[in-house]
């Protein structure tokens, strides 16, 4: 199978390499390429979330099998599809995000966990009938991980 995916927008933000933390701070505008018309984002600003998926354009690496997150021997082992990072086998990343306001060809967001320069594969609004029902169960190493990924840089 030949898979072809070409960017449809590009992050823009003050973040220019990938930080685990503090993404709070970041606001970022995802703007479309020039070859898409502003028709494809009508409506968009009605929704007070979107899902941005990414491609971690600068990761080189690719884990195939379990490591600490985050190399921290403290933390256990887990496979690559039981974290979030950015070393995947396709480098995909997916975040919800707040949509502040659209400005023509840009939506101007909070929550987005991607460097500048980020290439955009697509944009879908969050509709809360697609979120998790019940109680979401994660493990309790997860809380301590990510205790300072969303705080805002001091």
């Amino acid at each position: 199978m030949n898979m072809n995916l070409k960017p449809i927008a590009y992050v823009h933000n003050t973040r220019k390499e990938a930080l685990d933390d503090h993404w709070n701070s970041i606001s970022s505008t995802v703007e479309l390429v020039d070859d898409l018309p502003e028709s494809t984002l009508e409506g968009i600003e009605q929704f007070s979330h979107i899902e941005v998926v990414f491609y971690f354009h600068q990761s080189t690496k690719v884990i195939l099998g379990s490591e600490h997150p985050r190399e921290d021997k403290t933390l256990p082992k887990v496979g690559i599809f039981a974290q979030r990072k950015k070393d995947r086998p396709n480098h995909i990343g997916v975040t919800i995000v707040q949509l502040i306001r659209k400005e023509g060809k840009c939506l101007i967001v909070a929550g987005l966990d991607a460097i500048d320069r980020t290439p955009v594969l697509d944009i879908k609004p969050v509709m809360k009938e697609f979120l998790p029902k019940g109680s979401i169960k994660q493990p309790n190493w997860v809380s301590q991980l990510m205790k300072n990924y969303w705080s805002k840089n001091i």
